[in-house]
């Protein structure tokens, strides 16, 4: 492992960043620490920091950015980028793999699987857990790596989900708190991009691609 060590926190959250800090002092003493509270904020901390690692949440004051880790690889390609999120990572995981990360990590996990997540990423270069090592293994097997799901951004993938699970356009709306045009504007969206018309083809095609 490298002697001296950047490590860049990536979060709106100021005690999440604190307490990954933490870890970090604790687990990794070389270490130096970088925070930004936003995409901006990172992208300048970048120019200026060589780092060694990006640890990102994808979704800052929530707005996801999936294309925030090809904006870190054309100011420093060499870096290793650690997704750190609250999202579940049996459905967002393996996506954002595929978009540049070289890890992702839930932000429930314990400190030991912080510590197991960093060192693999900075000895190994990349950090996968089992069940997305099973998952690329099986779409490798199927030669699949062209998911038509992974072109919906995670709001689209987020309302997609809610149309398979029976909830109408009001119903979305509630629960997302966005008006029911933006819903409309979604699901327009998703269906355009995965070339269907109804919530059956949907479905079908999640069951398909997802599991």
């Amino acid at each position: 492992m490298k002697s001296n060590l950047n490590i860049l926190l990536v979060d709106d959250h100021l005690v999440v960043r604190k307490g990954i800090e933490l870890v970090i002092n604790d687990r990794f003493p070389n270490a130096v620490v970088y925070n930004a509270e936003n995409y901006v904020e990172a992208i300048e901390m970048l120019k200026i920091v060589d780092i060694n690692l990006v640890v990102l949440d994808i979704i800052i004051n929530g707005i996801e950015n999936i294309k925030i880790m090809k904006e870190i690889r054309n100011v420093q390609k060499n870096t290793k980028i650690l997704i750190f999120s609250c999202l579940e990572e049996e459905n967002y995981g393996l996506r954002y793999l595929k978009n540049g990360a070289d890890g992702y990590l839930n932000k429930y996990c314990s400190e030991d699987k912080i510590t197991e997540a960093f060192n693999n990423i900075l000895i190994d270069g990349y950090y996968y857990s089992d069940d997305i090592k099973s998952k690329i293994n099986l779409k490798t097997h199927k030669k699949n790596l062209l998911n038509p799901i992974d072109s919906l951004s995670n709001r689209e993938f987020e309302i997609a989900k809610m149309l398979i699970d029976g909830c109408g356009n009001l119903e979305i709306s509630n629960k997302l708190n966005i008006q029911m045009s933006t819903v409309s504007t979604y699901k327009n969206r998703v269906f355009e991009k995965l070339d269907i018309n109804n919530i059956v083809s949907l479905s079908t095609l999640f069951r398909e691609s997802v599991n």
